[in-house]
């Protein structure tokens, strides 16, 4: 099947990758341990950088954002973990520190409402805790938790380590990392950052890289301490996708290009659009004010057949979501991320109002 006759992705990962992009991915590799390799490597860590507005370190993993998911608890907790919970990925970073064996507790709200920082203070103040989790952007219900207000109440408890999971946020959604105090953001790139599935990023703060030397059983390939090792070196530890890594430095001059206030206005502009359009049609399942700007979910409230929906948006060149785990069938996903451009997005809803009224006819 050629590129061109693949459908167009408006669903929250993979999303829609330019030409430009995958062409950067065929270039021919390099060896990992060389100066060619390193040059690479400063290029696209100092971008991710620049995009999440810190000096802390950002670290490179052949590996999809749940790698670094489990990273940050295992090289993080201490005492105990608060594991905040509004949706599928969130639970699954439960999961995980769980499956760790890492002392952990869920503070886990109705699918479509948004973790509060009142929530956070609440649990932060019996002392039990010195690692938080949160997800910026819930994936599964299209819940943007308000990070700020969320960092603001971390703060006030020095001894908290702030781990954020940014998979639908990152290179999308504006995040001062090192203005809000947050001391590992992660995602993976096949999401915002516009690039087939293959390889993630975190940043580390300085805190987060001291709590990691005193603790024990964090395996070889998450270890931050090997990280560090290597990244001091330009490197990462075992041989990394250096396809990918072409594929990142083609992006970040494209993101550069546009500009990032404008490429975050770009999104909040597509955001909106959908909303709009989903409110008219059929009505938003976040919570009122914490919609996210990079994926949609939309209550099914016209009890419509959604698996008859995305086949005959499939048959028209077009992909979107299902509802997630439990919610498959009650609800779909409209994504407006990474390198989609407005025009996309009147594209779609046009393509679903004409979908829509076949399916009433």
């Amino acid at each position: 099947m050629s590129l061109t006759s693949k459908p167009k992705l408006f669903i929250p990962g993979p999303t829609h990758v330019e030409h430009e992009v995958l062409t950067a991915m065929s270039e021919y590799p390099i060896g990992h341990r060389s100066a060619a390799f390193s040059e690479l490597y400063d290029d696209v860590i100092a971008g991710v950088a620049k995009i999440l507005y810190t000096q802390n370190r950002i670290y490179l993993g052949t590996c999809t954002a749940t790698g670094f998911m489990e990273a940050a608890v295992r090289n993080t907790v201490q005492k105990r973990c608060a594991n905040f919970i509004c949706g599928a990925f969130s639970k699954r970073w439960h999961q995980i520190t769980k499956m760790c064996g890492i002392p952990c507790d869920p503070f886990e709200v109705e699918m479509g409402m948004a973790n509060k920082p009142e929530a956070v203070e609440d649990a932060l103040r019996t002392g039990k805790y010195d690692t938080v989790t949160v997800v910026h952007s819930e994936t599964s219900t299209g819940v943007l938790n308000p990070l700020n207000e969320i960092a603001a109440v971390v703060k006030q408890f020095p001894h908290v380590v702030l781990l954020i999971d940014m998979v639908t946020s990152m290179a999308s959604i504006k995040t001062e990392v090192d203005k809000l105090g947050i001391d590992v953001a992660l995602a993976g790139v096949q999401k915002g950052w516009g690039i087939p599935p293959g390889i993630a990023f975190c940043s580390v703060s300085d805190r987060a890289l001291a709590r990691s030397e005193n603790i024990q059983n964090k395996g070889f390939y998450f270890d931050f301490q090997v990280m560090e090792k290597y990244a001091k070196r330009s490197q990462t530890p075992t041989t990394p996708s250096i396809s990918h890594m072409y594929a990142m430095q083609t992006q970040l001059k494209r993101i550069f290009n546009e500009g990032l206030e404008a490429r975050f206005e770009r999104h909040g502009k597509m955001a909106k659009q959908v909303r709009k359009w989903a409110r008219d049609k059929f009505s938003l399942f976040a919570e009122n004010g914490y919609e996210s700007e990079t994926v949609t979910c939309i209550k099914n409230s016209r009890g419509i057949d959604i698996s008859d929906l995305l086949a005959r948006l499939l048959k028209k060149g077009y992909v979107v979501s299902d509802g997630y785990g439990p919610l498959k069938g009650k609800t779909f996903r409209i994504a407006h991320m990474g390198d989609l451009l407005l025009n996309d997005i009147k594209e779609i809803l046009s393509v679903l109002d004409e979908t829509l009224l076949e399916m009433d006819a």
